[in-house]
């Protein structure tokens, strides 16, 4: 959950979460659709299909227990280098540190060298008599990541209470490092075009080719050209939206018929009828104009 999500916004979701599912066999047991209505609205939906499939595994060809090697665990679903590095530390307490966007900026801050000048991995294998020399290694990942993201932060880094600062070549150098790595926002425009039906039913596929929207129960999605042939769409409304380092330039459309599009199923309008994705819903409150 807190992959790419802060940590305020997931402790309600997280609480909620392991109350339903105590042990990772209640969880293997579950549904996608069971998952995806507890995860609605934290997004990035794949995490928690991901954890579906993990817990599954685990439960199946693990007896229910995480691997101890890192070529193991990182054949979970949707686990990589620092995820695994974090739980092969945090669980069995080994030695070693989960590099993140946090954790290199203490490093390069520390040093004052720019990020794109250290071999991380080097750094820490030629360190790591220094870095782990005491036996509460799970709790040195934990400190690493709180201290990139409470103190040594990207924008106003604590630096006069920083206990680190004796030694930080950052804080102590006239010449400081210019290390702030902001996310690169693109801007994307889109179509997006609602078949609707007498019912007050619209036409939701999860068959869509926009990378970021694959397994989203969405409406028909184009990137716009700057016109729409087929004039039997009317035009409802241009509004704007943002997923992840994506801002979203949205003009959409709808027509009424009760033919259905291949691929796609009928889905009632009142959201809360069935699981939809944020983004989905959003769509869907726009279109309560028309009724």
């Amino acid at each position: 959950m807190l992959q790419q999500t802060q940590v305020k916004t997931v402790i309600p979701y997280f609480n909620k979460f392991i109350k339903k599912f105590k042990t990772i066999e209640d969880l293997s047991k579950s549904n996608e659709r069971e998952i995806l209505k507890m995860w609605e609205g934290l997004g990035y939906y794949r995490r928690a299909r991901n954890l579906l499939a993990s817990s599954k595994f685990l439960v199946k060809n693990y007896n229910s227990k995480l691997p101890t090697s890192l070529v193991q665990i990182k054949k979970l679903p949707g686990v990589g280098e620092y995820t695994a590095n974090a739980l092969l530390g945090l669980v069995y307490n080994e030695p070693r540190i989960a590099v993140d966007g946090n954790v290199k900026r203490v490093f390069s801050r520390n040093l004052n060298i720019e990020e794109k000048n250290i071999d991380f991995e080097k750094l820490i294998e030629t360190n790591k008599k220094k870095l782990f020399n005491i036996k509460r290694n799970a709790d040195l990942i934990e400190a690493f990541m709180e201290f990139g993201a409470l103190i040594c932060k990207p924008k106003d880094p604590n630096c006069l209470t920083c206990c680190l600062n004796k030694i930080c070549k950052y804080f102590n150098s006239d010449k400081k490092i210019k290390n702030v790595r902001g996310k690169m926002i693109k801007n994307k425009n889109y179509d997006i075009f609602c078949y609707i039906n007498k019912k007050k039913q619209i036409a939701l596929t999860k068959n869509n080719q926009i990378s970021f929207l694959k397994n989203f129960s969405l409406p028909e999605i184009k990137e716009a050209n700057g016109f729409v042939k087929d004039q039997n769409w009317k035009f409802l409304k241009n509004y704007k939206n943002s997923i992840s380092n994506l801002k979203l330039n949205i003009n959409l459309y709808y027509k009424f018929s009760n033919r259905l599009p291949p691929d796609y199923n009928w889905y009632s309008l009142k959201e809360n009828k069935e699981f939809l994705p944020s983004f989905t819903k959003k769509i869907l409150r726009q279109l309560s104009t028309l009724f």
